[in-house]
C-alpha cells in the first residue's frame, strides 16, 4: 500500500484573460477547495485577468472579453510575432464596430499585455511550484499558451498542465504534440484527475488515464468512469475564492466593486440534443446538486464574501431542484440576485417562483423563431414556446436574454421569411442577439456534416490567421470552418440581422425600461380590458376588449388549444372564435401557431 505523500507538494492554478473580471474563476475555486482537503497538497490560485482589466479599463476589457477572435488574436501575436500583420487585420475588423468607450489602439494594447504578462510573471517564484496548471476555457487558449511560454523562459524545468473546457481529448492531445512548453493535459472533469496527476508527480501513484502527455495518442471515450467524474455533486466542497478577493482588493482598492459569485447547480445538460452544441464534450450524463446542498453553498459564500449577486454556470438549471431552491430562498427575505440558463419549458408559475427567490436574469435557449428550423436543430420547442417564455419573463420581472442563430447551413428562404414575420410578435420583449452559426467540434452537425449540406470541414478562417501554416494542420481546435452554402446563407439572413438591430434600437430609444413599462400591456377593468401597444415607429395604439372578448383574451394568457377554447366557451362557434383570434393576431397582440393561441400582453396596473 503506497505511503501518504509528505506535505510538500505545491500547485499553482492560473486563469488568464479573458475571464470576466467581475467574477472569480469557478474552475480555480472549485479545484482549490477540492484539492486542499489533502494535507500534503498546497494550492495557490492566480487571476492575472484582474490586473489586465485594471490597466485596460473595465469597459474596454469587458467588450474585448465578449469578442472571441480579438481575445485570441491579442495574445497570438505575442506567441507568433511573425503573424502580426494578419492578427492586426483580425482585430481591426471587430475593433471598428466597438462603442467609443471600448475602442483601443492595437499597438499600445499589445504592448500593455506583453508588459503586464512579464511583470506578473516576474513577481512569482515559479520554480518553487511542483505543478503549474491552467484552466483553459472560452477565449483563453492563446493567452494561456503565451503565459506558458513566458513561464518556461524563466523556469524551464517547471511542469505545466492544461485543463478546462477547451481541452477536449483531440484538442488536448494536439496541443501537447505541438507546443513543447506543455507537459500534461487533463481531460474531462478536473477534480479527481488533477489530484491523480499531483499524486503521480509526487511519486505516489500511476499517471491517471485522464492526464495526457505528448506523443501519447488518446482513445479515451467520454464515459463517466474513464473521465473520473464525481457522481454525487453534493460531496463537493464550496468553492474557495479567497485568492481572487485578495487580488481584487489589491488592484481595485481605489475603485472597488462587488463581484458576482459563480456557483454550479449541475454539470452537463439534461436535454443534450441541440444540433449545434458542443458545450458538453467534457461531461458524461447530467448530474445536479440537491436544493439543500445549494442553499448551504449560497449561505456560506454570502457570509464569507459579503455578496448577494450570483451567477449559475450551468448549461441548464435542474427544473425541480432549482424551483425548490428558489422557493426556500424566498422565505429568507434577502435581496439576492441570480442569473441562470434555462430551457424555454421552465416558465409560467415555475418561473414566477424562481423570481420570488431572486432569479433576476436568465439566458434561455431560444435559438430560432422558425418552427421548421427549431425542429431541424432539435431544440424540442416551438416558436410559441419561445414567445411564451419571453412574455412570462416580462410579466414576472425577469430579463430574458438569448441568441437567434443565423446562417445555419441548409436554412431555407421560407425559414427566413417565417423568422421575419415572427419577429414582429417578439417586439415587446427583451431583444435577442444574432449569433452567426459556427461549426463546433463534437457537435451533432460536426458528426454528420453531409446531413446539413456541409461538403468539407476546414480550419476556421480566423484560426488560419492565429496560427502559423506549418503547425495549423496538426492542431485540432474547438471552432472549425467548413465549405457548403456559407455565402448564400450570409446573404439570405441579412434582413433578419437588420430587423433584430431595429428591435434592439427600439428598446434602447424607449423612455422606460421594459420591466418598468412593457411595450405591450393591459389594464383590467373587470368588464373590459385596455391594451396599450407601442409600435416600432414610436406610435402608441390602444385596444379595448369588452365582455366575452375580454374573457377569451384572458383565457389565452397561457397557451391554449382550440379544443380548450371550445370547451371553455361552448356557446361560441369555432369559426367565430377563430375569426376573432385571427383579428387579434393581425394586430399583433395575440400569436397563433396552427391550433394553439397565446395572448401576448402582460398585466400592468
Amino acid at each position: 500500500m503506497p505511503s501518504t505523500p509528505t506535505p510538500s507538494f505545491r500547485l499553482a492554478l492560473i486563469s488568464m484573460p479573458w475571464a470576466l473580471f467581475n467574477r472569480p474563476s469557478i474552475q480555480l475555486g472549485a479545484l482549490k477547495s477540492f484539492l486542499r482537503q489533502q494535507p500534503w497538497l498546497e494550492v495557490e490560485t492566480f487571476h492575472p485577468y484582474l490586473a489586465v482589466a485594471k490597466k485596460l479599463g473595465t469597459a474596454r476589457y469587458h467588450w474585448i472579453s465578449r469578442n472571441v477572435w480579438i481575445c485570441e488574436a491579442l495574445y497570438a501575436c505575442l506567441l507568433f510575432p511573425e503573424l502580426r500583420q494578419q492578427t492586426d487585420q483580425l482585430i481591426s475588423q471587430a475593433n471598428g464596430k466597438a462603442p467609443k468607450e471600448a475602442r483601443f489602439d492595437i499597438d499600445k494594447t499589445v504592448t500593455l499585455l506583453n508588459e503586464e504578462l512579464h511583470r506578473w510573471r516576474d513577481q512569482q517564484e515559479w520554480q518553487h511550484f511542483d505543478l503549474i496548471g491552467f484552466s483553459v476555457c472560452f477565449n483563453q487558449l492563446a493567452p494561456s499558451l503565451a503565459c506558458a511560454q513566458a513561464l518556461k523562459e524563466i523556469a524551464p524545468s517547471a511542469t505545466i498542465a492544461f485543463g478546462g473546457s477547451t481541452c477536449a481529448p483531440q484538442v488536448a492531445q494536439s496541443l501537447l504534440n505541438t507546443f513543447a512548453d506543455l507537459d500534461y493535459a487533463i481531460i474531462g472533469e478536473g477534480e479527481q484527475p488533477l489530484l491523480g496527476l499531483c499524486e503521480h508527480l509526487a511519486g505516489h501513484g500511476p499517471l491517471p488515464h485522464q492526464a495526457l502527455t505528448a506523443g501519447k495518442t488518446s482513445h479515451l471515450q467520454p464515459t463517466a468512469e474513464k473521465c473520473g467524474q464525481i457522481h454525487n455533486l453534493d460531496q463537493l466542497p464550496t468553492p474557495d475564492y479567497d485568492d481572487y478577493f485578495h487580488e481584487m482588493q489589491h488592484h481595485f482598492a481605489a475603485t472597488p466593486f462587488i463581484p458576482e459569485l459563480p456557483v454550479e447547480f449541475s454539470r452537463g445538460c439534461w436535454w443534450g440534443k441541440c444540433a449545434f452544441c458542443n458545450l458538453n464534450l467534457q461531461w458524461q450524463g447530467y448530474r445536479a446538486k440537491s436544493a439543500d446542498r445549494m442553499l448551504t453553498e449560497v449561505k456560506t459564500l454570502t457570509q464569507r464574501y459579503q455578496s448577494l449577486d450570483f451567477t449559475f454556470t450551468d448549461n441548464a438549471l435542474p427544473v425541480r431542484a432549482s424551483v425548490d431552491f428558489f422557493d426556500r430562498l424566498s422565505k429568507q427575505h434577502r435581496d439576492y440576485r441570480f442569473f441562470g440558463e434555462i430551457r424555454v419549458s421552465q416558465r409560467g408559475e415555475q418561473l414566477a417562483r424562481c423570481r420570488r427567490g431572486g432569479l433576476r436574469s436568465i439566458q434561455a435557449g431560444f435559438e430560432s423563431l422558425s418552427n421548421s428550423l427549431l425542429k431541424r436543430i432539435h431544440k424540442g420547442a416551438t416558436v410559441m414556446d419561445n414567445l411564451a417564455l419571453m412574455k412570462d419573463a416580462v410579466a414576472c420581472g425577469i430579463i430574458a436574454d438569448g441568441n437567434l442563430i443565423i446562417e445555419f447551413p441548409g436554412s431555407t428562404d421560407a425559414e427566413v421569411a417565417e423568422t421575419m414575420q415572427n419577429l414582429d410578435f417578439a417586439l415587446p420583449f427583451t431583444p435577442l442577439n444574432t449569433a452567426a452559426f459556427f461549426l463546433g467540434m463534437g457537435s451533432p452537425v460536426d458528426a454528420a456534416p453531409a446531413h446539413y449540406g456541409i461538403r468539407a470541414i476546414t480550419h476556421h478562417p480566423a484560426n488560419q490567421k492565429l496560427f502559423p501554416k506549418e503547425i495549423l494542420p496538426q492542431l485540432e481546435l474547438l471552432i472549425k470552418g467548413y465549405r457548403g452554402d456559407r455565402s448564400k446563407q450570409r446573404h439570405r439572413w441579412r434582413p433578419v440581422a437588420r430587423k433584430i438591430k431595429a428591435w434592439q434600437n427600439f428598446h434602447q430609444r424607449r423612455q422606460f425600461s421594459l420591466l418598468e413599462k412593457p411595450p405591450l400591456s393591459y389594464r383590467d377593468g373587470g368588464e373590459f380590458l385596455i391594451i396599450r401597444q407601442e409600435q416600432l415607429d414610436g406610435k402608441v395604439l390602444h385596444h379595448r376588449l369588452k365582455g366575452l372578448s375580454r374573457q377569451i383574451y384572458l383565457f389565452c394568457e397561457e397557451i391554449r388549444t382550440m379544443k380548450e377554447l371550445c370547451e371553455r366557451f361552448p356557446d361560441q362557434e369555432e369559426k367565430k372564435l377563430l375569426t376573432f383570434l385571427r383579428d387579434l393576431m393581425k394586430k399583433r397582440i395575440l400569436f397563433i401557431d396552427e391550433h394553439r393561441f397565446l395572448a401576448l400582453a402582460v398585466r400592468r396596473g
